[in-house]
């Protein structure tokens, strides 16, 4: 998908920018632009913008649908090839990568900067942003809620929590974003799932995720997700990315989501590693963690596992 828009984006004039920015925004008030007002929204005639509304039709960056009037929308390429027009304006990616990983929830590029670095495009609520709109906190002030605002409120979301925990914690250092896109440092290593860690290294690596865990808590977050999918793992310790749904310490529910995130990870080690973890209180754990009582997982082992 964003390989097409960054070959598409050469054939583009600065017009079909304006173009594109009309239609996101009058996409804040419905979910479908009348083409009667995408002229006014985009600064453009009204011969220009129709010259330009098909260019952009034809490229796929805009799809267009009749109801009562004829309305259009951006597509996720449009709303990708503004981000990238923006990142290209401010010189923070000058070149496109191969892809690092596509998920339901969002696709993963490395790009080119002063080094190589990651691109990620959230794509929340592109095929049903109600029910992410139910799930997710950050779309709960909002009476017209689009899958553009969706992803752009989870890009923002997850760059303000990287933005406040860099570097006290170890997360992906943020870079720069715009709308739905965020440019971070790479991750270092694979994802937990994917590692073979050896046997002496397991309740270390725990120990460093359950560490890692208690700093964000001091700093003010709570992952709210923690699994086997969003840690990364390197000769250099451990990275925890993937924070769009985190919570703020305040937040009502936040003691109750810690608990979770510690009784994931902890499940996670004892199912895979069972002849390396001992068995770990969760619930001691979360809790140590909000007291400020927690220096290491050790302390809450219960029996050693068998050799």
């Amino acid at each position: 998908m964003v390989g097409n828009v960054a070959e598409t984006m050469a054939e583009l004039e600065p017009e079909d920018f304006y173009l594109l920015s009309g239609v996101e925004q009058g996409m804040r008030f419905s979910e479908w632009v009348n083409v009667e007002k995408i002229p006014e929204y985009a600064g453009l005639s009204e011969e220009n913008a129709e010259y330009r509304i098909d260019r952009c039709a034809d490229r796929d960056l805009i799809r267009r649908k009749t109801i009562q009037y004829e309305g259009y929308q951006l597509t996720f390429e449009g709303y990708d090839a503004l981000a990238l027009h923006t990142f290209a304006e401010r010189e923070t990616v000058t070149g496109m990568g191969s892809s690092l990983g596509v998920g339901k929830e969002s696709d993963v590029y490395e790009v080119e900067t002063y080094r190589p670095m990651a691109l990620k495009f959230h794509r929340e609520g592109y095929t049903n942003f109600r029910e992410v709109n139910k799930e997710r906190d950050y779309t709960s002030d909002n009476n017209h809620v689009s899958w553009q605002y969706t992803a752009r409120k989870a890009a923002e979301r997850e760059y303000g929590a990287l933005e406040d925990l860099y570097p006290q914690v170890s997360v992906p250092r943020p870079i720069d974003h715009n709308r739905h896109a965020i440019v971070m440092e790479k991750l270092p290593g694979p994802e937990l799932a994917d590692a073979k860690l050896r046997s002496e290294q397991a309740v270390g690596v725990l120990d460093l995720v359950l560490r890692e865990m208690d700093l964000a808590y001091r700093a003010g977050y709570v992952h709210a997700d923690i699994s086997e999918y969003n840690v990364a793992v390197s000769d250099d310790g451990i990275v925890i990315f993937d924070w769009p749904q985190s919570v703020e310490t305040d937040h009502e529910n936040a003691d109750e989501l810690l608990a979770r995130d510690v009784d994931n990870i902890v499940s996670y080690f004892g199912r895979k590693y069972p002849s390396e973890t001992p068995d770990v209180d969760a619930d001691a754990v979360a809790d140590a963690i909000v007291d400020g009582e927690f220096e290491s997982v050790r302390a809450f082992a219960g029996s050693e596992p068998e050799a």
